[in-house]
């Protein structure tokens, strides 16, 4: 069969796109490499009884437009809310527990500083939610490429968008553009130290401009990764993150199932190695799979990286050089390391004055941040993955959906997820191959835990580490960046993945890009699968529905 458009890559973007393609009537089939669709939004049973979000674990930047169009609640998807949102112990017995009661962020701050506890409001209200509400409409709008070949509609979308931009700019008065340049081009430690002075309130905010990357809170641009993790929403209240019942997974299900309800085939374990091309009469692209079996389609979306795409897939000799140097640029760092955790029992914290309980309270609910109470901690942790080492005081997010989500573990056992940094993709001294490495470093962790919660270690049925190589190898995340390459200021909007090529179109004809290599970038959002669909659906004089 000859198939109006291949998706390669059966992640939540990958079948995003297949869904809105098949709503417009095309014929469109997914491959994907593994036994389970989802790519990094997915849900494993490592442990017997025990199901884990395996790789992303909250959700917060899935596009509402895609949640409404695609009915995903009516698909399976039920978001939980987190409330409160975030949990610091310290060292010293303190904690600072915060989330979307502005009571309770005002009192909990106010333990640390009266000052910081009235910025706060205007930091979140001033900085926050005015630069994301500028934002947020780039996210589902295709970049304004230029392009000779571009047809009379993307050409009017494109006056559009830049008109918006403009209109936007004019409703901010200097003050407000100075201060965005600032969140936009500055270090996340300077924003932050201009705002606060409690260590704690810094080093837990800081948190969110570094997670996920190899940059620290003085790197130039930081403060972009502190507002793109904020913009998001749920349920309509910006800014907060949720669980996902079910695990994450439950997201690409239900997504799966409004393709699957628009008439695309989603196939598994169908490993895609290589794209040919045609160009003799009528255009046409074949797809090779591992086992040999050749596929042929109108046209081909990528949900793979673009390293992966352009560097592996394509034919050598296809591409021009100079297009495949800057693929070859492109940053592809990682600092994290992922642990899945099955626990017989909830931590119990000392700041919470260790008191064991069977019920989750309020610090299990949110994020609980571990390793650094103050923003020097955090460049230490940085300091010794930028000299080939694993950081002697990993910096750790633990989330603990079981407190929210009862189908997930047996009864009072609990699921937990811990997103570390930092660990370089290549050790000075050593290799994540090595089972030594692997199991000094988990216990690094575990050890760092114990000092919060004294029995945590005890409580460890089993767990599961991925590693930076083991990203990349099971996720087909390049270089284990969880981002589909960096989010710095020189990799977003018309630069993503490489200036020239932002609008999800590649040099190929009939090769587009869906996935996060692809503008906006990283994150559970859906937004470049709804957007690579919308531009392969222009192109056919047809609508996004």
């Amino acid at each position: 069969r000859k198939w109006d458009a291949l998706v390669v890559g059966g992640g939540h973007n990958g079948l995003t796109a297949a869904a809105y393609l098949a709503r417009a009537g095309l014929a469109v089939a997914v491959l994907e490499r593994r036994h389970v669709l989802g790519g990094a939004a997915v849900t494993e049973e490592i442990v017997p009884g025990f199901k884990f979000s395996r790789c992303s674990y909250l959700q917060s930047l899935l596009r509402p437009s895609v949640i409404k169009e695609l009915e995903l609640h009516k698909h399976g998807m039920k978001l939980l809310p987190r409330n409160p949102s975030s949990f610091t112990p310290s060292l010293d017995g303190s904690y600072l527990l915060m989330g979307p009661d502005a009571g309770l962020n005002h009192s909990e701050i106010s333990k640390f500083s009266k000052k910081d506890a009235d910025a706060y409001p205007r930091w979140y209200e001033q900085q926050l939610e005015k630069f994301s509400s500028f934002i947020a409409p780039l996210v589902d709008t295709v970049p304004p490429e230029v392009s000779s070949k571009a047809s009379l509609t993307s050409h009017v979308s494109r006056l559009k968008v830049l008109a918006g931009i403009v209109n936007r700019s004019f409703g901010m008065s200097q003050a407000d553009m100075v201060a965005f340049m600032e969140l936009l081009l500055a270090p996340a430690s300077r924003v932050l130290d201009n705002w606060f002075e409690s260590d704690l309130l810094k080093a837990t905010l800081a948190t969110d401009a570094i997670i996920g990357t190899m940059g620290s809170v003085d790197t130039p641009g930081s403060g972009y990764v502190l507002l793109h993790h904020v913009m998001g929403e749920t349920e309509g209240a910006r800014g907060i993150w949720s669980y996902v019942q079910g695990g994450m997974g439950s997201i690409s299900m239900a997504i799966a199932a409004a393709a699957k309800e628009a008439g695309a085939t989603l196939v598994t374990n169908a490993k895609v190695c290589s794209f040919a091309f045609s160009f003799y009469l009528a255009l046409f692209c074949q797809v090779t799979l591992e086992d040999g079996t050749h596929i042929e389609a109108k046209r081909v979306l990528s949900n793979a990286t673009a390293a992966t795409t352009f560097l592996k897939m394509v034919p050598s000799g296809v591409l021009r050089e100079d297009f495949l140097n800057e693929i070859s640029k492109i940053d592809y760092q990682s600092g994290t390391t992922k642990l899945n955790l099955a626990v017989s029992e909830l931590p119990r914290f000392r700041a919470c004055s260790g008191k064991g309980q069977e019920d989750p309270g309020p610090e299990h609910r949110g994020t609980i941040h571990l390793g650094a109470d103050n923003m020097q901690d955090l460049l230490a942790a940085h300091k010794d993955a930028c000299n080939g080492y694993s950081s002697t005081r990993p910096v750790i997010e633990m989330t603990i959906p079981s407190a929210l989500d009862g189908t997930i573990s047996p009864p009072g056992k609990h699921v937990i997820n811990m997103f570390v940094q930092y660990t370089p993709y290549h050790l000075k001294d050593e290799g994540w191959e090595d089972p030594k490495t692997r199991e000094s470093f988990a216990n690094r962790c575990f050890d760092l835990v114990e000092e919060y919660a004294p029995g945590f270690k005890s409580s460890i049925i089993d767990f599961e580490m991925l590693a930076p190589p083991d990203l990349e190898r099971i996720f087909g995340l390049t270089g284990g960046n969880v981002f589909h390459g960096a989010m710095s200021l020189d990799s977003l909007f018309l630069l993503r993945p490489v200036k020239g090529w932002s609008g999800y179109k590649t040099p190929l004809d009939g090769l587009y890009l869906c996935g996060s290599g692809a503008h906006p970038g990283g994150g559970v959002m859906a937004a470049a699968g709804r957007n690579a669909a919308r531009v392969v659906l222009e192109e056919l004089g047809k609508k996004l529905t």
